[in-house]
């Protein structure tokens, strides 16, 4: 599975941090930041968005501080569930019940090995569709 990712400054320590331990996995398209110099999530949210929407990829990771800027960033774009999620009970209903295509991270506010795991829940977990699939439509603006 080919994932694109990217963070703000302060997710930046955290992506590095699940590329390196999920890179057997999943194949990563690393959209930066590459540095812990301040940088504006919307310059890395929007892309990473643009590039599921375009069907570039089917699913994307997004980490900041809270998780909450970039995550609302990305829900800006049609078609985009990004879920903030901060343990694996999270993960998996985010997948199972929203058909979530981005998890987003709060690196400030989550451990690494807890990271791993939601990792590792999300993309092991699946839309269960059926009565969800009928609020999933609901969700963008037409």
């Amino acid at each position: 599975m080919k994932i694109i990712i990217a963070s703000d400054h302060a997710g930046y320590e955290l992506k590095e941090k699940i590329i390196s331990q999920f890179q057997k996995e999943f194949e990563f398209d690393n959209y930066g930041p590459f540095s812990s110099e301040s940088v504006d999530y919307p310059d890395y949210a929007h892309p990473v968005a643009d590039k599921i929407t375009k069907g570039e990829y089917e699913y994307g990771i997004l980490i900041c501080g809270t998780g909450n800027g970039i995550g609302m960033t990305a829900n800006k774009h049609a078609g985009i569930r990004a879920a903030l999620c901060w343990n694996k009970e999270i993960a998996a209903l985010a997948r199972q019940h929203n058909n979530a295509n981005v998890l987003v991270l709060p690196a400030r506010f989550i451990a690494e090995n807890d990271a791993f795991e939601v990792v590792k829940t999300f993309f092991s977990t699946s839309f269960e569709g059926g009565r969800h699939q009928r609020r999933v439509e609901k969700i963008d603006i037409h």
